[in-house]
């Protein structure tokens, strides 16, 4: 079976207040090598004869923010030494504020099929409390452009539940996606993670933010607005008009293979799950060593890939194959997991369909209680 490929550029201008992703801001001074020794894990990685690509993702940081000469070099580098299909989707995480008509051009020219906006809000008094660093203005200035070069694969993403965010204001944002006839919007809830400057503030009883209710109000208006806009939701946080789904995120949802290249990233060659360093330098330091930059390396026991398969099988529209998790695991599911799934069907978080159960909307709204009821 065909494979996935991750990616990773950790660089960005500046680190997004609510942040938490392995990306740091100020180290510009280290993309050259970085690049470099980028260029030299793919070539190393390619003598393992991995199975063919038929999904790339550019994540980061900020993949745009380096320049055309080493986006161009890195996509080069990828087509060179990896067997990628010709119907590969090839992804790229841009920033508003970082691309410009030449840029995307190289992007698209280079074999990049898919970009995605991290746009957060239309709102630039939002923009600012989050910490971005462009403008409503500049996030559509940047769509256009992608629109004129070529790209007819488009992702923005958003997020609800922000500082000064009403609902007003988040109905504002969904109405310019909309005008923008984009083909794929990621929808994130804020979530305040560990570390991160949002973190501290709301400790310090400095972070505002929409109440429950409020936040309750605009997971309703998504879920209204995007059908009525023909998006159709595939996945708990991403919409897509027909035939647009994100094919390498499926990949992770179905518990398929992919590997993970550059500082931070994650592969997954079942039963075997790796993350490299997440620092810059140690990264650099080890490749020029020619030494694999594998900070984890970890044989997934048979109940915790088990576990890992039903949640993200679940975060999907379409649910669990329950006949493709007994061929998976050579293991009986509803043995398994019968009467605790029978119990969540009477719960009316649960719902069966032939050979796939998935989450109703009660259930996806208490995800975290459902998916722990598929621990081992």
């Amino acid at each position: 079976m065909n494979i996935g490929l991750y990616v990773h550029i950790p660089f960005c201008q500046q680190k997004c207040f609510y942040c938490d992703f392995p990306s740091f801001a100020g180290q510009e001074n280290l993309q050259g090598a970085y690049m470099a020794a980028l260029n030299k894990e793919i070539f190393i990685q390619s003598g393992y004869n991995y199975n063919a690509i038929d999904s790339i993702f550019i994540g980061g940081g900020t993949p745009t923010m380096l320049s055309e000469y080493m986006l161009s070099s890195l996509l080069e580098h990828i087509y060179k030494n990896f067997n990628v299909t010709k119907d590969a989707e090839v992804s790229i995480e841009a920033n508003p504020g970082t691309v410009d008509e030449n840029k995307l051009k190289v992007l698209f020219d280079g074999g990049v099929n898919r970009i995605s906006f991290g746009v957060q809000s239309f709102n630039d008094d939002v923009l600012i409390k989050c910490g971005r660093i462009h403008t409503a203005l500049q996030a559509q200035e940047s769509v256009y452009q992608a629109q004129a070069v070529g790209f007819n694969n488009i992702n923005i993403d958003l997020m609800y539940g922000l500082p000064e965010q009403s609902v007003e204001i988040f109905q504002q944002t969904l109405q310019q996606a909309f005008t923008l006839k984009v083909q794929h919007l990621s929808i994130y809830g804020l979530k305040i993670e560990e570390g991160t400057p949002f973190y501290q503030w709301e400790a310090e009883g400095k972070l505002k933010l929409p109440d429950e209710q409020t936040e309750d109000e605009m997971d309703a208006l998504i879920n209204k607005l995007l059908l009525k806009n023909d998006y159709i939701r595939y996945e708990i946080s991403n919409y897509a008009k027909g035939g647009y789904e994100c094919k390498h995120n499926l990949k992770y949802w179905h518990y398929q293979n992919y590997l993970g290249l550059g500082a931070g990233a994650h592969s997954l060659l079942y039963p075997q799950r790796t993350s490299n360093v997440r620092d810059i330098t140690t990264y650099i330091e080890k490749i020029n060593n020619n030494e694999l930059p594998i900070a984890t390396n970890t044989m997934l026991d048979k109940n915790a890939a088990m576990e890992e398969f039903c949640f993200l099988a679940l975060r999907t529209a379409k649910g669990m194959n329950i006949k493709k998790f007994t061929e998976f695991f050579a293991t009986d599911f509803n043995g398994l997991y019968g009467g605790k799934v029978k119990a969540l069907i009477e719960k009316g978080l649960l719902q069966q369909h032939g050979e796939f159960i998935s989450l109703t909307a009660g259930g996806q709204k208490y995800g975290n209680f459902v998916f722990a009821e598929f621990l081992l």
